[in-house]
């Protein structure tokens, strides 16, 4: 059984990515506090991931990749998609997965970190801002019923 344990946190305003990202597109074909199906593209391959309810930083999940047809079909049953350009940053001994957003979620700017345990140390780079881990605006299934240009218009 895989267990997923992650710490989220935007980004300081002045950090800029290095390299080429992963351009990613995602949409969710099921989002309930249960449990969330997802589809996502990942460059030119295509994953169903079954995510079960958070409980602290920790929840069950499940990924497996699928063939490009059945992901691009699955993909267009999807009525909201995000889109991200993802970043693979090694800072302090730890793999970050850096998500810049765009579309309804532009200017969007979020790091975040996999855990082997829900208390495991880690080194928290300098351009790490506040951490929004447990905070639901920040799940993309939730960016995708409701994204970041609409948070600005409400503040």
């Amino acid at each position: 059984m895989a267990v997923e344990i992650e710490r989220k946190f935007r980004i300081a305003k002045d950090w800029k990515p290095e390299g080429k990202g992963t351009r990613i597109a995602q949409g969710y074909l099921s989002e309930t506090p249960d449990r969330t199906v997802r589809i996502r593209r990942r460059g030119k391959e295509f994953f169903l991931t079954v995510k079960g309810r958070t409980d602290g930083i920790s929840r069950l999940e499940f990924e497996y990749t699928i063939p490009m047809e059945d992901g691009k079909a699955l993909l267009s049953l999807c009525p909201l998609i995000i889109e991200k350009d993802r970043y693979e940053v090694e800072a302090g001994g730890s793999l970050w997965e850096v998500d810049v957003f765009h579309g309804e979620n532009e200017g969007l700017r979020i790091a975040e970190i996999e855990l082997a345990s829900e208390d495991a140390p880690f080194s928290r780079p300098d351009w790490l801002a506040e951490e929004v881990t447990g905070d639901v605006r920040y799940y993309n299934a939730e960016l995708a019923r409701h994204p970041y240009r609409m948070w600005k218009s409400e503040e």
